[in-house]
């Protein structure tokens, strides 16, 4: 049977898809069939490079039997990057070769990957049969489903298959038909024929690429965690650089990074591995890498997600935990490294598994749906312009329209109220940004452009640049100050100038360009990997945070003292202003004294709010060695004469761009007041630098003050613009030095929480529970 293989997606970046159409092709050839591969080929070049995101093409030997399609683009779908072909040359390659081809059968894999997958099953004049790899929720399916998009197009197929339970949900929910399963295959003959070695150290392996959505720094907070709980584990990464990796990597010890690997390389990985983890968080349909483990007679720890419940028998083969959760991860990792006979009886299990998955039985599976495709498109019926413009269905049954149907994923506890608090948040983020747009427009319609540009021209630019220059020498004294804490903070450890002083900097600059409080973790990670082993440092470093955080209260409460005397805001309430400067210091009160009072008590059958508190006071034990600033006298001076300094430098870079406005007459109770009002509001920040919020803040200080909104509005621009240039100025070249991209950094804070075992703990619920 002469055979035609269909895939949107590039032959030199192979991902499940890749692999399966090309193993199905080897084993079509295997069995005397002709088969042509029909995909992308990207060769390994700069401009490869630049098209994907900076990902490198393998260097794979283009076989006999592909025909090339062309270059393809890296595009982002479905939490994933897609390598697909976009350019019209690859469908004129395709289209000649489907109409001069001579094929019995067309197989388009995954119909709904790019234009080359949709004109072949839009335009094949044969026997036609589509295969359905994807698991997906996304809003694009439903767009493009229409009745006459994507819907219409797959009524041409004469058979469906899905390659799981979550492939046919995505296809009958969006698309409607009819849909076979045949799951992915494996090559049992790829695994090495020889006994797995024992070892007493637990090997850990994960094969994949390093993206969020593989869940790789979830494993590795948990492998840190397993490894802090006293397990001897190893953790083997493949199929991504060291590159890739290092921005999740907190600690690296145990970890061995190998890249991009060949197959036997992979299989040789897998038949090593006691456990294969397989953590992702969603997109899933099948899992390859699960039974090719199998084969390798090794069990799966992966998350509990749709696409894995197919292949994963829960307890027998594998162990199936919550997405993106490292602690209940690391348990069960930690579980199953004391039990080494349980894993045993587990790879046996594995191996009977991967049977189900042998090309063998799949391709023959797929050749069964081959030969149902001749014989319905052999009907009369199938010639009619009907089926040939997909009004009817190639099936020849009636056209079944999509179906609402349940979601396969499982329903948590708490799960509605979830949906309503998120449902909630969306409307609270999307109300905020619309009355703030409305807002501003108002206030622009109210003031003028041209008003505003006025003020802002007539800015006297000598005092714009002195005011940047404060603004650079206030965050080098943040930095002095932060360097003495650090050096209370860690005694005997050598922490340096430099180090501290970049820390701010980097810091500086994820807090104005990102909205999340992204800044200080930013900060304490830079730090922490420079002082020894981050998972041990990164929590005190944090601590040495809280302490600047209170001397900048105390900062706030001197400047909110001035505000409010200048003002006169507070004749008569004195006592306010009394409060306001105490309010320091019983924070810092409160921050000694919490952990004796969360001391864990009796037990309690609130057994949540028992380990929320001792979280808490875990959290606040680490944070109170961050305070041993203040138990050193001349540490503790010095950090808060240069934090204090660093604040009256910042104050006066405020008043000199009132004065760069001629709004000098105001005075420098203004000054302290916009400092006060700004610094508030970024409590809780709404958008990157908290644009916006900003300005107001300024226009409604200022107005007390007696300056027109026209006039506040523009010193908010213009001292926000001062503020990000101060960033930018020290933070790039500090993220430079340090090796990194923004990129890096930014996933760094965003998975920079270690995880501990409470290991007793679980033990202590695990024998109640069996009780």
């Amino acid at each position: 049977m002469r055979l035609a293989l269909v895939s949107p997606y590039s032959y030199t970046y192979p991902g499940g898809v890749v692999r399966h159409v090309e193993a199905l092709a080897q084993q079509f050839i295997a069995e005397g069939h002709d088969v042509r591969l029909i995909a992308p080929f990207d060769p390994d070049d700069r401009r490869a490079r630049v098209t994907h995101r900076g990902a490198r093409p393998q260097q794979r030997e283009a076989p006999d039997y592909l025909i090339s399609l062309g270059r393809s683009i890296g595009v982002p779908a479905n939490g994933a990057v897609s390598n697909v072909s976009l350019v019209p040359s690859s469908v004129a390659v395709l289209e000649r070769e489907l109409r001069h081809g001579g094929y019995d059968v067309v197989h388009v894999h995954e119909p709904n990957g790019a234009a080359p997958a949709v004109f072949a099953t839009e335009t094949a004049r044969v026997p036609l049969v589509g295969t359905f790899h994807t698991y997906s929720t996304g809003v694009a399916n439903r767009i493009a489903s229409g009745p006459i998009g994507l819907r219409r197009t797959y009524n041409k197929l004469h058979r469906r298959i899905a390659v799981s339970e979550a492939a046919r949900w995505t296809a009958e929910r969006f698309y409607g038909g009819r849909y076979r399963i045949v799951p992915n295959g494996v090559d049992l003959s790829a695994a090495p024929d020889e006994p797995k070695r024992r070892s007493e150290q637990l090997r850990l392996a994960f094969v994949g690429r390093a993206e969020e959505r593989k869940g790789l720094p979830v494993l590795l907070r948990a492998f840190e965690a397993l490894r802090g709980a006293g397990v001897d584990a190893r953790l083997v990464v493949a199929g991504a650089t060291l590159e890739e990796v290092e921005p999740y990597l907190l600690d690296a010890e145990g970890v061995e990074v190998l890249g991009r690997v060949s197959e036997e390389e992979k299989f040789r990985v897998l038949h090593e591995a006691d456990l294969l983890c397989a953590p992702s968080l969603r997109g899933e349909s099948f899992g390859m890498v699960l039974t090719e483990a199998f084969a390798c007679g090794t069990p799966v720890v992966g998350s509990d997600i749709v696409g894995y419940r197919d292949v994963v028998r829960q307890g027998l083969d594998g162990v199936l935990v919550a997405p993106n959760d490292p602690a209940t991860l690391g348990y069960a990792l930690h579980e199953l490294a004391l039990d080494p006979a349980r894993r045993e009886r587990m790879s046996v299990a594995a191996r009977e598994r991967a049977e189900r998955f042998s090309w063998h039985t799949v391709a023959g599976e797929v050749m069964e749906t081959y030969e149902e495709a001749i014989e319905l498109a052999a009907d009369a019926r199938a010639q009619s312009f009907a089926v040939r413009t997909g009004l009817r269905a190639a099936d020849g049954q009636p056209v079944q329209p999509p179906v609402r149907l349940p979601s396969p994923e499982p329903l948590e506890p708490g799960a509605g109220r979830k949906r309503v608090l998120r449902i909630v948040r969306r409307a609270a983020v999307w109300g905020g940004a619309a009355a703030g747009a409305g807002l501003a427009a108002l206030a622009l319609q109210r003031i003028g452009l041209d008003s505003i540009g006025n003020a802002l021209l007539a800015a006297t630019p000598f005092w714009v640049v002195m005011s940047f220059a404060l603004m650079c020498l206030s965050m080098l004294l943040r930095a002095e100050s932060w360097h003495a804490i650090l050096r209370a903070a860690l005694p005997g450890v050598k922490v340096r100038r430099r180090d501290a002083t970049r820390g701010v900097m980097v810091g500086v600059l994820m807090s104005a360009t990102l909205p999340a409080r992204l800044g200080e973790p930013s900060r304490a990670l830079i730090v922490a990997r420079r002082v020894g082993r981050v998972r041990e440092r990164l929590p005190v470093v944090l601590g040495s945070i809280v302490s600047q955080t209170l001397l900048n209260l105390v900062a706030l409460a001197i400047l909110g003292s001035i505000m409010f005397g200048t003002v006169g805001l507070f004749k008569g309430h004195e006592s306010a202003l009394i409060v306001a400067t105490l309010m320091p210091v019983l924070l810092i009160v409160l921050v000694l004294c919490a952990p004796a009072l969360l001391r864990r008590g009796k037990p309690s059958r609130f057994v949540r709010v028992q380990q929320a508190m001792a979280k808490a006071r875990g959290a606040l034990v680490q944070v109170r060695r961050g305070l041993d600033v203040f138990r050193h006298p001349k540490l503790g001076i010095w950090a808060a004469f240069f934090q204090i300094l660093a604040w009256a430098v910042q104050w006066l870079a405020c008043y000199t761009l009132l004065v760069a406005l001629g709004l000098g007459h105001v005075g420098v109770g203004a000054a302290a007041a916009v400092l006060f009002a700004v610094n508030v509001t970024a409590a809780v920040p709404a958008t990157p630098s908290n644009i916006g919020v900003f300005q107001a803040a300024c226009v409604a200080v200022l107005s007390a003050y007696g300056v027109g909104h026209t006039d506040g509005l523009a010193y908010g621009i213009i001292l926000q613009a001062v503020e990000v240039a101060t960033a930018l100025a020290l933070g790039m070249p500090a993220l430079v030095r340090e090796g990194m991209s923004w990129k890096d950094l930014r996933l760094r804070a965003i998975h920079s929480s270690p995880v501990e075992l409470s290991v007793t703990r679980r033990r202590g619920r695990d024998a109640e529970a069996q009780v």
